[in-house]
């Protein structure tokens, strides 16, 4: 390897992308082509990374197969940042068996943190934990050890285990801050910045009051009745009764939370449930049965009275509590994978999201006309952005099952 080719890798390493590029942009040689492509997806510019990457393999010789390894390994971090989330997995595992068969240990742990980062973004969250298993951070260089932490963090988030997020979180500062890697320090911050930021609304007797993490997390092992918007539920200490697919249901819980201790007007109930703004006899009728339903969905958990008025919440222990969104938006789930303030194209979203490409598209559409997204590109190069929500961290929007679910 000339000099200047070293000169560039190690710049590339220190996160110097410009100093890297002013080594080899002239060069049109396999591994400077290998570099520039790491150079441009440094700066930004992921599809002439991916171009530049595939270059360089194809300009490597067949006896040459590290270096062709670590070309897929790039390309695939470059996938994994523009959210190309259908990239098969077979060619990053080959490369890694490859990496690890030639003795570069660390290349090779590289290409599994980029399989369970993709594994963390679509919520496969035990795959994602028995693969850091394997993983020994403690021989890695810093900014590998960082990039372990975050992915233990990463788990413990989705799972509200926020005591383990936040050791990962301090190791993983610790680690970046060794790397001297500007991009990766303001990466670990950002994450820490979830734990103290709001994460939901909690309301109970009346009030309405902003929670973090570490409070939705308390409140879950509580014996609280809790009525949780985000996810659909409702849950007391370890059981949970899922009402994602009865959504008439979960509106009746969910008035009723809000109504305890009182009672909630029937009139109230309908409007709400089904949408009404007269009500009609039968619109009563089929209240009985909607609350007839959600009686027998809640059994092991409260019971249902009728009152002069209405309808009553009684829980079998404990007090109510609604756990709702910070911001009340039909598309929540989507602007929260949205607001980590990458391009995410619709079939990323649908496959994270465990949805129909179909059924995005109508939400992104909508989510546009409303100005809360807005689309970069043409055809299969569209890819969709949207800011986060200020002051306030989606956690509780991704999708993944929380404790007890």
């Amino acid at each position: 390897m000339d000099s200047l080719i070293s000169a560039a890798a190690r710049a590339l390493a220190g996160g110097d992308p410009l100093r890297a590029l002013n080594h080899v942009s002239l060069r049109d040689d396999a591994p400077a082509l290998a570099l520039r492509g790491i150079a441009m997806a440094q700066l930004g510019d992921l599809a002439r990374a991916r171009a530049l990457l595939r270059r360089a393999a194809r300009a490597f010789t067949t006896k040459e197969t590290v270096a062709r390894a670590r070309c897929v390994v790039a390309e695939a971090e470059v996938a994994l940042a523009a959210r190309d989330l259908h990239a098969s997995s077979k060619a990053l595992d080959a490369a890694r068996e490859t990496l690890q068969r030639h003795g570069d240990t660390v290349n090779a742990a590289h290409a599994r943190y980029l399989a369970i980062h993709r594994l963390l973004l679509i919520g496969r969250l035990d795959d994602a934990g028995e693969q850091l298993q394997a993983l020994n951070p403690d021989v890695l260089p810093p900014a590998l050890q960082a990039t372990h932490q975050l992915a233990v963090a990463g788990i413990a988030l989705r799972r509200l285990d926020t005591g383990t997020a936040g050791t990962a979180l301090g190791h993983a500062s610790q680690a970046a801050r060794r790397s001297g890697i500007a991009a990766l320090i303001n990466e670990v911050d950002k994450a820490a910045r979830v734990l103290q930021a709001p994460a939901a609304r909690l309301i109970t007797h009346g009030e309405d009051r902003p929670v973090r993490l570490d409070e939705v997390e308390a409140l879950f092992a509580s014996p609280t009745l809790v009525v949780d918007a985000c996810r659909y539920s409702v849950r007391q200490a370890g059981t949970v009764i899922e009402l994602a697919t009865r959504p008439v249901l979960f509106t009746l819980a969910r008035t009723l939370a809000e109504a305890w201790p009182g009672d909630a007007r029937r009139d109230t109930l309908i409007e709400r449930a089904f949408r009404l703004r007269q009500v009609e006899e039968s619109h009563r009728a089929r209240l009985r049965v909607e609350i007839g339903r959600l009686r027998q969905a809640l059994r092991p958990l409260a019971r249902l009275h009728a009152t002069r008025h209405g309808f009553k919440l009684e829980p079998l222990t404990g007090d109510v509590a609604v756990l709702a969104r910070p911001v009340e938006e039909k598309h929540a789930p989507i602007l929260a994978f949205l607001s980590d303030g990458e391009a995410w194209s619709s079939s990323a979203l649908a496959l994270a999201l465990g949805t129909s490409q179909r059924t995005v598209q109508r939400a992104l559409d909508a989510l546009a006309n409303a100005g809360k997204v807005e689309a970069i590109g043409q055809g299969r190069a569209r890819r969709w952005v949207a800011s986060p929500v200020l002051g306030f961290t989606t956690t509780l929007l991704l999708t993944a099952p929380l404790p007890g679910g």
